[in-house]
């Protein structure tokens, strides 16, 4: 969890809908998996 907290978006939550959330939780979990 520590990880996703560098991305300021997730934790402050700018996006509108939920799944354009999920959405971008999705990306940072594939980006730091393929780090």
């Amino acid at each position: 969890m520590s990880r996703l907290k560098q991305f300021r978006r997730l934790v402050t939550r700018y996006d509108r809908t939920a799944s354009s959330y999920l959405g971008f939780v999705h990306f940072i979990c594939a980006l730091l998996w393929l780090r």
